[in-house]
């Protein structure tokens, strides 16, 4: 388990865990990184949003929000 924050460009997982209150986990759910979605890191250099794609979607996550969503790494 890896947060999201932390993973690097090209690494697919499956959001096993969210942190945070009521009001972060609803916001980040409704964008479409709920639990067992997998996703795609598009870009994370560290600095700036950590961009993913899931549910046929691109979602740009901050670092402090990345921080808080666990991810299990899987094989491309």
């Amino acid at each position: 388990m890896k947060a999201l924050s932390k993973m690097k460009k090209g690494a697919k997982g499956k959001v096993i865990k969210i942190e945070g209150d009521g009001r972060f986990i609803s916001r980040i759910t409704s964008v479409g990184l709920a639990l067992d979605n997998e996703v795609l890191v598009v870009n994370n250099d560290g600095r700036q949003p950590v961009l993913v794609y899931s549910r046929d979607t691109l979602i740009a996550v901050n670092q402090k929000e990345g921080a808080k969503l666990y991810v299990k790494e899987v094989s491309a």
